[in-house]
Formats: C-alpha cells, sequence, structure tokens
C-alpha cells in the first residue's frame, strides 16, 4: 500500500500536469521483460492511482500481456517537461490484474467502438492488412448491434504495486533534486539522491 504522503504527492503533480494544459499528462512509459530477459517499453495510460498503486488496462494477449504473465517485475515513468524545470517520476514494482468487476467497469466507461475494436484487435500479432482488421471491425459491430458490448475475456487491467517510486525535480545546471522512497514490507522510508 502507498503511503498517503507518497500518493499525495502524486497525485498533486498529476493535477499540475493536467492543469498546465498537457494533453498527454496520464501518459507513461511501461517497462517489461520478456521470458528471456529482454526489455520492451512502450507509453500506456494510467488510468487510476490510489493506496493500491497504478492501474492501465491492455489486452492480456498482447506482447506485454504475455511479458507480464512472465515477469509481473515492471517499472513506470512519467514526464511532466512543463511543470517547473521538468518532473518524472519514476516507479517499480509488480503488476498484477485487476479483479474482473473492476475491469467490466472500466470497459463498460470506454466509447464504444474503442470497446469494439478490443474484440477485433488481435493485438502485437502479424495483420496482413488493414482490410482485414475493418473486416474485423464490422463483424464485432453486427455481433453487437442493438445491444452492450461486454468485456472480452483476454481484455482487462493490472495494478502496478510499487516498492520503489522516486520523484525528481528538475534544476538549471542540472543540479535535480531526487527523492526516493522504497518500500520493505509495510514500511516506506526515503532518502536524498545526489543529481
Amino acid at each position: 500500500m502507498l503511503k498517503p504522503e507518497i500518493l499525495d504527492t502524486f497525485l498533486r503533480l498529476l493535477d499540475e500536469a493536467k492543469a498546465s494544459g498537457d494533453g498527454d499528462a496520464t501518459a507513461m512509459n511501461l517497462a517489461t521483460v520478456d521470458s528471456s530477459g529482454r526489455v520492451a517499453s512502450r507509453i500506456v495510460l494510467l488510468k487510476g492511482a490510489d493506496e493500491r498503486g497504478f492501474r492501465f488496462y491492455t489486452n492480456y494477449e498482447s506482447d506485454k500481456g504475455s511479458q507480464l504473465e512472465a515477469h509481473p517485475q515492471v517499472a513506470l515513468c512519467f514526464h511532466w517537461k512543463q511543470l517547473r524545470e521538468g518532473v518524472q517520476v519514476r516507479v517499480e514494482g509488480l503488476a498484477r490484474k485487476l479483479q474482473g468487476d473492476e475491469s467490466d467497469a472500466y470497459f463498460a466507461s470506454r466509447p464504444r467502438l474503442s470497446q469494439l475494436g478490443a474484440w477485433a484487435s488481435l493485438q502485437s500479432q502479424t495483420l496482413p492488412d488493414r482490410d482485414t482488421f475493418e473486416q474485423r471491425m464490422a463483424r464485432y459491430e453486427h455481433e453487437f448491434e442493438g445491444r452492450e458490448v461486454s468485456r472480452p475475456p483476454h481484455w482487462g487491467g493490472y495494478v502496478v504495486e510499487p516498492d520503489m517510486l522516486e520523484f525528481w525535480y528538475g534544476a538549471e545546471f542540472r543540479l535535480h533534486e531526487r527523492v526516493r522512497w522504497s518500500r520493505h514490507g509495510q514500511t516506506w522510508t526515503s532518502r536524498l539522491l545526489y543529481p
């Protein structure tokens, strides 16, 4: 569980980033490792943060889903360059699947075309041509015509439960301020780091 002081600091910075006009304030880099130890990273969107950690959603059968299944230890990185001299938040921890009801609730809030896309996309698999994907979209539009789109069983959320979180505040002449929080059991401790 995140210490309230840490969560409050993160949420305040996120609110500042949103208020700054950054349309990508919830964008975060997610780094994973595959079964051979190869590192992969990509940008995903934060869909919630609370005392449990940081939530995002994806296709469980995608490359990232397979990597998370094999090695749930991940790293996240937020970068808000328009705040102060730049602010970065690094997170490390375990990614765990959310309960089905939580994934169902978020899926129901998505735009209908995004819901249909979750059914139509064989995420990370080879697509022979764009027309194939359009045909799959048409198939699911027809299948769900006149009714709500249910969440596919291969799609849902994760929560990253942190054991390390670092706030990096940029400063002129690269004289940055770094505050690192580390969790040992249920106890969080902080320390300053050299820039």
